[in-house]
């Protein structure tokens, strides 16, 4: 987004991917589906980015995902909103939104070089460069980092530049998963031989008393992950960080009072097992079934208001995030209080942030995407400025 801004300015632009092609991340996020924004109101859409909320709308405003849709268009791309409101190409597929992409790019001008990875800077300012035949030095009158977070590691986002731009002053965050799966401490060999990879469905799920959401999730071999929990992991994620562990509140039958619970599992279950009883009467059965065994003690299932409460309220203690590289995206980074309006470095004045290397998160749904693109836009125009001034 940067370098079309530019180049369509009629500055020269040259392009560094530190990977055989560009937009990798960009191809993976298209598999199962290119979801490249919402169609939600702006105010919810913007409440997506919590803290940051205020800064990402500073982003926003100016490319909102109407406009993002538009010009998407531009690139002959059409798009329909889903029945979750969730924004896609009518194909589905990111490849042909990039090829059309890269195309308008080359044809303005911009020079695009893959496997050239940046490596900080020189004494004297350039920037170092390094590629199959070594490493060069490249003086720039204006430059744009767009270097990802710290998650999919050998799609590019490395994480690598942390030192560089520390050393340079710059005021950054620790880099945290985000959209993450979450560890408990143990689950037992029976659940995890037979239910390790078995979805969630139709539950709802909370996190420090706030409203259950509802959706879908998976038990793994070590724990939850899924959309619900990705949802919720920036919060489960900071409860972890302030009290070493998070205990999520699990609504397996979110479509039944509990008191019709009590009643229906209150009834004589005669020669039934308690499997069966539960599934005929309520019916919960399968992974549900094993989970809320799991988590529960033999008093609680002989007392059906016990029981009916768990089934409403099962308590599962989350001890640690997946591993960063495993996530969809990160959290940390460049902080907002270490650039200009512009996203221009205050203690490296010409050189501008983008993309998921600044600090701010969001969930999934188009709302990473839509704040890429956003801020790759300003950063553009912010050196645009810097050049003409």
């Amino acid at each position: 987004m940067a370098a079309e801004v530019l180049s369509q300015a009629g500055v020269r632009v040259d392009l560094y991917d530190a990977m055989p092609s560009v937009g990798r991340k960009f191809l993976l996020a298209g598999v199962g589906g290119m979801n490249i924004t919402h169609s939600e109101a702006y105010s919810a859409f913007v409440s997506r980015y919590a803290e940051r909320s205020d800064e990402i709308d500073r982003l926003l405003t100016p490319f909102n995902a109407d406009a993002l849709c538009q010009w998407i268009h531009g690139l002959g791309i059409e798009t329909f909103v889903g029945s979750s409101g969730r924004v896609f190409p009518t194909d589905m597929k990111a490849a042909p939104l990039l090829r059309a992409w890269l195309k308008r790019l080359r044809d303005a001008g911009v020079v695009i070089h893959t496997r050239h990875r940046w490596l900080g800077w020189n004494v004297d300012g350039a920037l170092r460069i390094a590629n199959l035949e070594g490493e060069q030095a490249i003086k720039a009158d204006a430059v744009v980092l767009a270097l990802g977070g710290g998650s999919w590691a050998r799609l590019g986002s490395d994480g690598a530049w942390m030192p560089w731009l520390a050393e340079a002053g710059v005021e950054l965050k620790a880099l945290q998963p985000a959209n993450c799966g979450f560890d408990v401490a143990a689950w037992s060999e029976v659940l995890k031989a037979k239910f390790a990879g078995a979805p969630l469905k139709n539950i709802a799920l909370s996190v420090d008393g706030q409203p259950p959401r509802l959706g879908e999730c998976v038990l793994t071999a070590t724990g939850l992950e899924g959309s619900l929990v990705y949802a919720l992991s920036a919060q489960i994620r900071e409860r972890i960080n302030q009290s070493g562990s998070a205990t999520v509140m699990l609504d397996l039958l979110p479509g039944k009072a509990v008191d019709k619970l009590q009643s229906a599992l209150a009834k004589p279950r005669g020669s039934r097992s308690m499997a069966k009883h539960l599934h005929s009467q309520v019916g919960l059965d399968g992974v549900k079934a094993a989970l809320l065994r799991e988590q529960t003690n033999a008093a609680t299932f002989a007392d059906p208001a016990l029981l009916a409460r768990a089934i409403k309220a099962l308590p599962i203690t989350l001890v640690q995030t997946r591993p960063l590289d495993e996530a969809i995206s990160s959290a940390g980074g460049v902080t907002f209080e270490a650039v200009d309006k512009h996203l221009m470095l205050t203690s490296k004045p010409g050189v501008f942030c983008a993309g998921e290397m600044l600090d701010w998160e969001a969930p999934t749904g188009g709302y990473l995407l839509t704040a890429c693109f956003a801020s790759g836009r300003v950063a553009g125009l912010g050196a645009l400025e810097w050049l003409q001034s």
